[in-house]
């Protein structure tokens, strides 16, 4: 996304490179932020700032205008994402999508209706298919809710994820599943 805004720069930054000491500011400011309805600032990718700058009074500080290429994460509801699990407990796994992490709870992980948890290596266990799901593994999963938090840095994202789904979940089941697929005899109408 292009955005345009003020940046400061501090008397004691006077005499560096103007593009440098902007784009440091504005790294401050946006990158890692959550915006509502906009996602993740990421990361930016370019600036220009005006060489001419403003002194407002009480401040020594000079205001420069900018406009600023940056790169935004927009998770969207059942969007289809790929991830690798980061983190597991008792109650779900993290999954990190990007810059961030979702959860996909315990209960959205397989098809199978019950799903133990070893604590000892931190896997997932289906009751009847006995797929594994563990820290390092890769998913494909869908979003099904986004939703902003207030946390004590700010806004936060917090991303609930499903794998219960056809074609969703580790590569090797989604794999199984096409497999399973070709094996069945078509039926014709007749």
């Amino acid at each position: 996304m292009t955005l345009e805004d003020y940046v400061r720069i501090p008397p004691s930054r006077f005499g560096e490179p103007l593009d440098k000491v902007a784009y440091e500011q504005l790294r401050d400011k946006y990158e890692g932020k959550v915006e509502r309805d906009i996602g993740i600032f990421v990361k930016i990718l370019s600036l220009e700032v005006s060489k001419k700058g403003i002194i407002t009074f009480g401040d020594g500080a000079t205001y420069h205008k900018v406009r600023v290429k940056i790169l935004v994460f927009s998770p969207l509801n059942n969007e289809i994402v790929e991830g690798d699990v980061v983190e597991t407990t008792e109650y779900g796994a993290f999954i990190r999508i990007g810059p961030v992490r979702g959860l996909l709870h315990k209960t959205q992980m397989m098809s199978d209706n019950i799903i133990f948890y070893d604590k000892t290596s931190g896997t997932f266990i289906g009751e009847k298919s006995k797929r594994r799901l563990g820290k390092g593994d890769v998913v494909r999963v869908r979003i099904v809710s986004v939703s902003y938090v207030l946390t004590s840095s700010g806004l936060g994202l917090r991303i609930s994820l499903t794998a219960r789904q056809p074609f969703l979940g580790k590569y090797e089941w989604i794999e199984e599943d096409i497999q399973a697929l070709r094996k069945k005899p078509v039926k014709t109408g007749k």
